[in-house]
């Protein structure tokens, strides 16, 4: 039998709280923000927070990394060495990366993760940073199942991890320079002003305003102008059909978008693929095995289309499809398809809905309308807050739920409890008794022996209230039933039951202990482009492909080139397609 691979749920932190509730909800690592110089400025965290994250964590064997993935100015170095001191005091058990100057300032003090801002996405990338001492390489979000595998199979003793859930980036990663070049604010430095959000016009050389043609899956009329559309930006990945897929292709860390999303979120998406994961593990247990301990209890149903979505994508895992990777209407979350109009309020057909839901709707002319709901009739009538809305509805208008109130009301309750199956041996011998306490799941286990001056024979039979006392397990991390207590007497022997609960927290927290062990470039003050490179973003996403008028099909594109995206503001990015790369990039205007 080959050795079974360990599999690891990787779930974001934006703060303390999401990272418990990731780990309740079942992940085997979280990641979270240091207190600077992460990739989310606005999702840092005091060290105090994070060292009670990775406490909270231990028990489980859950792994904490946190993320110093922004470039660095020289004079920022002594300041992350002291960082790198305070997070290695912290018991972390990584840290994710983007600047290759961490490898020398770290000195091997906790181990390195290179970030997919260091754009990873080809052997020699993966090579390269093995050879630099990374012990985990995360994939560029582009990739295919193929690459993948060739990349694994190329380099098999590299750990490698890859996005499966969340908001994507058209841009390569770590090579986008739109936000720092418009807004002075760099995505390489944590301040992302997303850029690639913004609606755009797309523009011929002329100035004329391409129209989507006959055939486009643009989800908008044949012959309406792309104007004041979000042309660049792409819908969310959901990767959950093809879990196994890509552990057979060589992911064993599986990681969830979303350091800036709220509790909510953290909760639902880790359970859904806690959930989606376990049954993989389940029916291959001779080829994979779960990278933490312990069993989460959901009190509620998982589902991704609850949670913010812009509509989802596989994003390149099975190559370049017709399957739109964008959406061009709006980049704010529609969450649920529900239906037509007409379908919805059908007599009986509005069950589904709650007052106080959050629905939207696009107008034929691809405008997002939104309105929450105040009551649902006997007759299946909605009845919004602001009845105007209805105006712009007709019967068969495809209606959206983007906030369900019962759901959230579901989530803002505990909705998770995690426990560590255990089990008790009690024995005695010639001067005392020995108490063993072992986990489960993988047999590790501690021991303690008192000595009493004589064994004392009880009056009464005393096994019920053994088990009692030892199954009192309380808010710890830990749970064991009746059957999984053996005790082994060779008489009835009298231990007082404050006597024996004293015995069994000091023998939990010696195992709580026990357990702790883990189991498995810029020094400007301006961020420069690459030589030579004038684009501000290069994505494998393309509107020439988008449109269908991709050259590699023989199609004419029927406008004089180049084609530019132009802001409201008239400010205009001329569009270079490199079509022997299959690639897009968006130039400085």
């Amino acid at each position: 039998m080959t050795d079974r691979k360990s599999i690891e749920l990787l779930s974001p932190a934006r703060n303390l709280e999401c990272g418990i509730e990731a780990i309740r909800h079942g992940a085997d690592a979280v990641y979270i923000g240091a207190p600077r110089f992460g990739a989310r400025a606005a999702a840092g965290n005091s060290i105090e927070d994070i060292a009670a994250l990775v406490r909270f964590a231990k028990p489980y064997g859950v792994k904490i990394y946190v993320t110093v993935n922004t470039l660095l100015y020289d004079e920022e170095l002594p300041a992350v060495d002291a960082l790198i001191g305070e997070l290695q005091a912290a018991d972390v058990d990584a840290l994710i990366v983007q600047d290759e100057r961490l490898m020398t300032l770290n000195r091997g003090r906790l181990p390195l993760h290179s970030s997919t801002q260091m754009d990873n996405r080809t052997i020699a990338d993966v090579r390269a940073r093995q050879a630099a001492g990374y012990e985990q390489t995360v994939l560029a979000r582009e990739l295919s199942l193929e690459d993948i595998r060739t990349i694994h199979e190329a380099v098999p003793e590299m750990p490698l991890e890859a996005f499966v859930h969340g908001a994507l980036c058209v841009s390569y990663s770590g090579r986008c320079y739109a936000s720092e070049y418009c807004f002075g604010r760099s995505a390489n430095r944590g301040e992302c002003a997303q850029f690639c959000r913004l609606p755009f016009d797309l523009i011929d050389a002329d100035g004329k305003i391409v129209t989507v043609p006959s055939g486009s899956p643009e989800g908008l009329p044949e012959g309406s102008p792309l104007r004041q559309r979000h042309l660049l930006s792409l819908k969310d990945m959901n990767r959950s059909a093809d879990l196994e897929a890509m552990m057979d292709a060589g992911i064993t860390s599986f990681k969830i978008e979303g350091r800036l999303k709220d509790v909510a979120y953290v909760k639902n998406i880790t359970a859904y693929y806690r959930q989606r994961i376990n049954a993989i593990l389940a029916r291959r247990p001779k080829d994979y095995c779960r990278a933490s301990l312990g069993t989460s209890t959901i009190s509620f149903t998982p589902n991704p289309l609850k949670s913010f979505n812009r509509g989802f994508t596989d994003y390149f895992l099975h190559g370049r499809t017709r399957e739109p990777i964008h959406q061009p209407l709006t980049p704010k979350s529609l969450g649920e398809p529900l239906g037509s109009y007409a379908t919805l309020t059908h007599k009986g057909g509005v069950g589904a809905l709650h007052n106080g839901d959050g629905l939207c709707f696009f107008t034929p002319d691809g405008q997002l309308h939104g309105f929450r709901v105040n009551s649902v009739d006997a007759q299946g009538r909605i009845h919004p807050a602001d009845p105007s809305v209805l105006k712009f509805m007709r019967s068969d208008t495809p209606l959206y739920r983007n906030f369900d109130a019962d759901f959230e009301r579901q989530l803002a309750r505990p909705t998770a409890d995690r426990r560590i199956p255990v089990r008790w041996l009690i024995e005695d011998h010639e001067t005392g008794f020995r108490l063993t306490l072992t986990i489960k799941e993988t047999g590790v286990s501690v021991s303690s022996t008192t000595y009493v001056q004589e064994l004392e024979p009880a009056h009464t039979p005393q096994a019920d209230n053994i088990r009692r006392q030892l199954m009192r397990l309380g808010d710890t991390p830990y749970t064991c039933t009746e059957e999984d207590i053996e005790i082994r007497f060779s008489d009835n022997w009298f231990i007082p039951a404050s006597v024996l609960g004293e015995w069994r927290r000091a023998v939990v927290a010696s195992l709580g202990l026990k357990h702790s062990v883990r189991a498995p470039q810029c020094g400007t003050q301006t961020e420069c482009l690459r030589p030579r490179d004038e684009a501000l973003m290069t994505c494998r996403h393309c509107l020439r492909y988008a449109l269908g008028y991709c050259t590699r099909g023989g199609q004419r594109l029927p406008y004089r080139e180049p084609l530019s995206l132009r802001l409201a503001d008239g400010r205009t990015f001329p569009l270079h397609f490199d079509c022997k790369a299959c690639e897009m990039q968006v130039l400085k205007d």
